[in-house]
């Protein structure tokens, strides 16, 4: 519980004049989404089927380990989205700061839209996983029925990531396996 006050405060500076709804930033085709989103929505996208694994990763751009681990997540997200794994990027960024964050993600090649997070600090902390503290960055690893499969605060790697996406690829198709007649 120690220091998770100050993540709270941030978060909570982060959350104010955030709007509910979601518009697409610019026309051209290069144009991303950064989509508002409470912890249902983020929770709902990671429940999504169609996924063997889902990634999700809370980050922001003034996180300097959140800066280092991204590379090594957007590999992760090209080399195993096609086999199945979907990653989830969500900013804890200030409301006024979206465009800095819009313009990290595209210098990272990020392609897809990501999420913005909003309402209560300490209910999206708690919901995703009470033994997190808020501290960033966040990375959660769910299988493909959506069950958590591991939780890391504080930076990761590609070589950390990788055999946790393989087990709860895994998991899934031996569930998927054995649900089968």
């Amino acid at each position: 519980m120690k220091g998770r006050w100050w993540i709270v405060a941030v978060w909570s500076l982060a959350s104010c004049g955030q709007s509910a709804t979601a518009a697409k930033h610019g026309a051209s085709p290069m144009a991303l989404e950064l989509r508002p989103a409470g912890v249902e929505e983020i929770e709902q996208a990671v429940h999504e089927p169609g996924a063997r694994a889902v990634v999700l990763n809370v980050w922001a751009t003034w996180c300097a380990p959140c800066r280092q681990e991204f590379p090594d997540l957007v590999r992760l997200g090209r080399e195993y989205g096609p086999r199945g794994m979907r990653l989830l990027l969500v900013s804890a960024d200030f409301s006024d700061k979206a465009s800095q964050a819009r313009e990290f993600l595209k210098a990272q090649g990020v392609d897809f839209a990501t999420f913005l997070k909003t309402g209560d600090d300490m209910k999206f902390i708690d919901r995703l996983d009470p033994r997190w503290t808020g501290a960033l960055p966040a990375t959660f690893v769910y299988d493909g029925r959506g069950r958590l499969r591991k939780f890391h605060e504080g930076r990761t790697t590609y070589a950390e990531l990788e055999p946790l996406v393989l087990a709860a690829m895994s998991a899934t198709d031996s569930t998927t396996h054995e649900a089968s007649p």
